[in-house]
């Protein structure tokens, strides 16, 4: 579903990310992880088209869109669930719903996957609260209203930029399960996340950046097992040979 291929982007004539390659198949949830600064949202912008590529390219499900702009990729089947939520204060969560609805969900020619009424059965809180604006919901509920409008843009390919950022442990778990059970319904996930532990709770595979350059790639399986592999990767961009052949063995 989602190539990344030699992929250099930056700022300002600064360069953030450094020929970085990143392979996900259709229906699988791939974590990013790393400190600040690694590089986790500027990688999440480029796929989305907020930030231009240098150089490398951006394929989505077999077509390249690494010089589309944001809006044309979003036609394309790329959501973006951004850091920080961004909900409106003043509107309630029915008028979120049904704005993101009528951008999204006529895009394509056949019936719209996603709906305000199976985003709110998919997110029982959000029905509960439809006539409560954006500034009365907690962390939590705004989380979960920022990722129902962007299915409401009908995606295939759905960007989360550390989406469980100031929230409790139990609505941390709350997200996790959600982000879960996105591939029954046919997406695939790019998620952005700073603690490995997490990546590994909801991800198939997690890539460890390191200074805007892919350290190491695990298995969310070899992860849960042996946990210290992130962070010594984390802490050593040089060690990929050395970790990559543990890795090896795990398997």
């Amino acid at each position: 579903m989602l190539t990344i291929d030699s992929l250099t982007a930056g700022y300002d004539g600064g360069t953030v990310l450094h020929g970085l390659d990143v392979e996900i198949p259709l229906g699988a949830v791939h974590a990013v992880v790393g400190h600040n600064g690694a590089g986790k949202t500027t990688l999440i912008h480029t796929v989305a088209g907020l930030v231009a590529a240098s150089s490398g390219r951006v394929v989505v499900d077999g077509g390249d869109v690494t010089r589309l702009p944001a809006h044309r990729r979003a036609r394309a089947g790329v959501g973006l669930v951004p850091q920080g939520r961004r909900v409106f204060p003043n509107l309630t969560v029915q008028e979120h719903l049904t704005l993101a609805f009528g951008r999204g969900g006529r895009r394509r020619d056949r019936a719209a996957e996603w709906t305000p009424e199976s985003v709110k059965a998919l997110l029982p809180r959000l029905a509960e609260r439809a006539g409560h604006r954006g500034r009365q919901l907690s962390g939590g509920e705004q989380q979960m209203l920022a990722i129902a409008r962007a299915l409401l843009g009908q995606p295939r390919l759905l960007l989360l930029d550390e989406p469980t950022e100031g929230l409790a442990p139990l609505l941390v778990q709350d997200i996790a399960s959600l982000i879960k059970r996105l591939p029954e319904r046919g997406l695939t996930v790019l998620l952005a996340a700073p603690q490995p532990t997490f990546a590994a709770s909801v991800a198939d595979r997690v890539t460890i950046l390191v200074a805007g350059r892919a350290a190491e790639e695990f298995s969310a399986e070899t992860l849960r097992e042996k946990p210290e592999l992130a962070a010594l990767a984390m802490g050593h961009a040089g060690a990929g040979h050395e970790i990559g052949a543990g890795e090896a063995a795990a398997r």
